[in-house]
């Protein structure tokens, strides 16, 4: 009988191996979409083996308010996988194997909380194994979570719950103490609390939830004994959440044009969230192998309790269920429990904030306690029909959760299968289009490509990501006119701000200063369309950086224009606006290699002298660094300067 005793934790082993092989055809796939953003970052102030340039990557981030420098350390474990030499080539598979890691952890730690909750929830001991078991097991295994394991920058997502749950399991230790050691018992919780918030906190700020979580536990406990005492409760968990629920409610603002990067505003995003957390509910309940996966900026917003109708529907459910938890909680604390955790976990990113609306990585810590309820009902059914039918029924859910993980990892080993299915399956996503699009130019089917992208234009005529892929690959396949152009300028002003487009505007004058046919032909009419960006009525007037960037995209087309004075004062401006010593170097080297190296000399003076300027905070690598490069590349633009007169027979070049 003594193996009986092992026998729940040896099953909850299994689990996690099967967990592991069935995500492993995952970890094949590459990096995706704010992988590039934020991990580009790692080799911007150096190698980040060296401490000063580790120390910066860390605590320079711009994620979020804290700067998640925590979640950013940890990407410091694979800085030989993403260097600045292998860019976006770099090897994403050592990435998302520490991810898988972190989630195996999470479900190890979660089966931990769950047996310590159940024992102060007053369970039978013989039944908490078990519960414990399936609960964990249908959250380890569930499909909803591919998209936040093996996408390798949500390890942002995943380290928040891994320090709750630690965080969780002192709570839940230091509480059954209380009777017995009440000094040790309330210093163990503080410490777990405490330490737990600030570390979760500075992963990603949705940690600092924990002691609200902690409450929502407490809340649903039918046993009054062992309860820590009213002061302890006020200064250890109700302080930091009401904090956050004022934090929150300052960010309430129902200006019509809060947002001018987005497609909504706060009351539309309210309304539209009622759908989407339902939404949510009904992909763990009712789970699918994939849908639009990253790309939801497809979803139809809600703009009225009637549009849609379902904006309604999701509300009034919602309201119920929340009613509901209260109504049952005494008698059913793990259905209360279930539903007041998974409200309290989206209360930062499902309701006033300005963030994206819709992503599956949110419920990563809402959904620890979701099941729940369903482990301890197959537990109770044990009493009423034959164990083996509920074993089963167990194994039956696990199997096609496992099953529907499977697929879902094999269909995230190939990115651009990948991406191409999301398309496919979001015809409403702009994003989508336009990787669709793109996915058929590259294959030189120009014709489909611009055809798509007519129709994705007419549905979204204010998108300017798609107005600007239009024209990137109009100038590639050789299509382009100045009419094009013009028509673009023209439109620039009723788009919606979106800093893809922008993106895309730099990508088309790269293309344009490729080669001197297309510099002859289109190099005029694209500097037309960058002064339409930054002109009073732009919407696109408030992205950071803006005038910096455009001046540089001037610059470039100026100096490929043969009018290298006109080139050098762009370059003097953007350097002005945005002394960023690498950009600076990159202007000054670009005149240089133009042949027009005494304005490339007279450049890199102003550069130096910005540069001068800047505490050591404002630059990105080491002092030695770059007064080294200024050194280097004054001596090569006068060693060049000379042999140019030398060719010339002393005639100036400029």
């Amino acid at each position: 009988m003594e193996y009986r005793r092992f026998l729940p934790f040896s099953i909850l082993i299994l689990i996690t191996l099967l967990t592991f092989k069935i995500y492993s055809p995952g970890l094949k796939g590459g990096f995706l979409f704010d992988d590039y953003y934020n991990l580009a970052e790692m080799s911007h102030y150096g190698d980040p083996h060296d401490w000063n340039a580790a120390k910066k990557f860390v605590t320079n981030g711009g994620s979020g308010p804290t700067g998640r420098p925590i979640a950013l350390a940890s990407f410091l474990v694979h800085a030989d996988s993403w260097t600045e030499e292998a860019g976006w080539l770099g090897n994403a598979e050592p990435f998302k194997r520490v991810n898988l890691y972190i989630h195996l952890l999470c479900g190890l730690f979660l089966f931990i909380v769950i047996r310590l909750l159940l024992k102060s929830y007053g369970y039978a001991q013989q039944k908490i194994e078990w519960i414990a078991v399936l609960a964990t097991s249908f959250w380890l295994i569930h499909p909803l979570f591919v998209s936040t394991t093996l996408y390798v920058i949500q390890r942002m997502a995943q380290l928040p719950l891994l320090f709750s749950l630690i965080a969780m399991i002192g709570y839940l230790k230091g509480r059954a103490l209380i009777e017995y050691k009440p000094l040790m018992a309330y210093g163990l919780m503080t410490v777990s609390v405490g330490l737990g918030t600030l570390l979760a906190t500075f992963s990603k700020e949705n940690g600092a939830l924990l002691p609200l979580l902690i409450l929502v536990i407490e809340f649903c406990n039918p046993q009054r004994m062992g309860k820590p005492i009213w002061q302890w409760r006020a200064v250890c968990l109700w302080l930091p959440s009401v904090a956050i629920a004022v934090l929150l409610i300052r960010y309430i603002d129902f200006s019509k044009d809060l947002w001018p990067n987005r497609s909504f505003n706060q009351v539309e995003r309210l309304w539209s969230e009622g759908r989407i957390v339902t939404d949510y509910l009904r992909w763990l309940w009712m789970p699918r192998i994939e849908g639009s996966g990253l790309l939801q900026d497809g979803f139809i917003v809600s703009r009225g309790w009637f549009s849609p109708v379902s904006t309604l529907f999701s509300a009034v459910f919602l309201l119920g269920l929340f009613i509901a938890s209260f109504i049952v909680r005494s008698r059913y604390p793990l259905i209360a429990l279930a539903i007041l955790f998974f409200f309290a976990a989206h209360l930062m990113e499902s309701t006033v904030l300005g963030l994206e609306l819709y992503f599956e990585h949110r419920n990563y810590i809402a959904a620890i306690f979701m099941f729940l309820p369903l482990a301890a009902g197959l537990c109770a059914l044990t009493e009423k029909i034959q164990l083996k039918v509920v074993v089963l029924i167990s194994v039956l859910i696990i199997t096609l959760l496992a099953w529907m993980t499977w697929q879902r990892s094999v269909l995230w080993s190939d990115n651009d299968k990948l991406e191409f299915f999301w398309a496919q399956n979001n015809p409403n996503s702009e994003r989508g289009q336009v990787f669709m699009a793109q996915y058929l130019s590259d294959r030189g089917q120009y014709g489909e490509a611009h055809h798509l992208l007519v129709q994705a234009l007419k549905k979204h005529p204010q998108s300017g990501l798609i107005a600007f892929q239009m024209l990137q690959q109009k100038i590639k396949a050789g299509t382009a006119s100045t009419e094009d152009f013009s028509e673009l300028q023209m439109h620039i002003a009723s788009h919606r701000s979106d800093p893809q487009a922008l993106i895309r505007a730099r990508d088309i004058t790269v293309i344009i200063i490729g080669n001197e046919k297309n510099t002859a032909m289109y190099a005029k009419p694209m500097l037309n369309v960058l002064d339409a960006l930054i002109k009073p009525n732009s919407p696109y007037k408030n992205v950071p950086n803006l005038e910096a960037m455009i001046l540089v995209l001037k610059g470039l087309l100026s100096v490929a224009l043969a009018e290298p004075e006109l080139g050098y004062k762009y370059y003097d401006q953007a350097i002005r606006l945005d002394p960023d010593m690498n950009k600076s170097m990159a202007m000054v080297a670009d005149l240089g290699n133009h042949g027009h190296r005494q304005l490339a000399l007279k450049l890199l003076d102003v550069a130096e002298a910005e540069y001068r300027k800047q505490p050591d905070s404002g630059i990105n690598r080491s002092r030695v660094f770059f007064d080294e490069k200024i050194v280097q590349l004054r001596k090569n633009l006068i060693l060049d300067l000379k042999k140019d007169h030398e060719a010339m027979g002393n005639i100036r070049v400029d």
